[in-house]
């Protein structure tokens, strides 16, 4: 039986990373560079930096003088802590993670959007839920405390009147990698998760899970921004012109999905095989991307209410995101 970790031990960790990372000890200061530090995800909703990468519209951008040095990362939290101790210097991320260390340590910021949506909430096809109000009393996995699933799971809770197990309310949440969460499905140790793409279609595919709230449902529909392209405020003061090569092939690739989306899939299926080492589903890939929608554009007002739930989280202190979205170097590079 895989081993479930609850809320608390989670957020503790989670509390310990931030707090750690809000005393990293390096320069700030701003420093032209010959390497670009390049962070994402192995994920169906860092497309456009896999993409990008694959075709090679990142290193096309920034010239043969300038290294790219890609990595990728398992979840927000660790990429937050590159970001946050020098390691990153730009990349792709959740808006959760971002958001809340932000507000603990604001040395980076939002430069562009990169996918909305490519979020579900699925629940057991055994588990007699039919609707939001039925979660009252369940078990939901999430792929990390405080990441962008648990900010939408908190919102559409809310709105249908439940809340977190711990936090005054009845839900049981449970952070999981999404990974094991086809296992937890078929041996009844969850009855729920909310999930970034593809794994949504891993569970219906694996375990039979059914859509309880689809990506144009969940937590704000179709402008749930699921991620962003960030930076730290060193790199892009210091490199303001490579930091508008890096948005310019960020715009190219989302452009090439849009326009070839059966290349891009089959682009997918290739990187993610390569960069996990499991073999993917070419119709599995494909209706994960179609749950998502590849973009360079901000929702701040969406943003603005993750803010709001994760300090009624308790995740931060506050929900002032002042500084945090800084689209100039987009405007510039789109003529918008």
């Amino acid at each position: 039986m895989k081993k479930i970790h609850g809320v608390r031990a989670w957020l503790a960790g989670l509390l310990t990373v931030l707090t750690l990372t809000g005393c990293a000890n390096y320069s700030q200061e701003p420093k032209p560079t010959d390497t670009v530090r390049f962070g994402y995800f192995p994920n169906v909703t860092h497309m456009a930096a896999i993409v990008g990468l694959d075709k090679g519209y990142f290193q096309e951008e920034l010239g043969p003088g300038i290294k790219l040095a890609p990595k990728t990362f398992p979840n927000g939290g660790l990429f937050m802590e590159a970001i946050s101790t020098g390691q990153i210097d730009f990349g792709y991320t959740g808006p959760g993670p971002a958001l809340i260390n932000y507000l603990k340590n604001p040395t980076h910021h939002i430069l562009a959007g990169a996918v909305d949506g490519g979020a579900v909430l699925v629940v057991r096809p055994d588990s007699g839920i039919t609707s939001v109000k039925d979660l009252d009393g369940k078990r939901v996995a999430i792929p990390g405390i405080g990441n962008t699933q648990d900010l939408a799971l908190r919102k559409v809770l809310k709105e249908a009147g439940l809340g977190i197990k711990g936090f005054g309310g009845t839900v049981e949440v449970l952070a999981q990698s999404p990974a094991d969460m086809a296992t937890l499905f078929l041996q009844q140790n969850v009855d729920a998760a909310a999930v970034p793409e593809p794994w949504g279609v891993n569970l219906q595919k694996k375990a039979g899970a059914k859509i309880l709230l689809d990506w144009d449902r969940f937590g704000w529909g179709k402008e749930t921004t699921n991620t962003v392209v960030l930076a730290t405020k060193s790199f892009t003061d210091g490199n303001p012109e490579l930091t508008k090569k890096l948005l310019r092939a960020h715009v190219r690739a989302v452009q090439f999905i849009k326009e070839h989306p059966d290349e891009a899939v089959a682009i997918l299926v290739k990187q993610l095989k390569a960069l996990t080492g499991k073999d993917m589903n070419v119709e599995e890939i494909k209706a994960a991307v179609a749950r998502s929608n590849a973009t360079y554009d901000v929702h701040e007002n969406v943003l603005r209410e993750m803010a709001k739930i994760s300090e009624e989280a308790g995740y931060s202190t506050k929900a002032d995101i002042s500084g945090f979205i800084d689209l100039s170097y987009l405007k510039q590079v789109t003529g918008k």
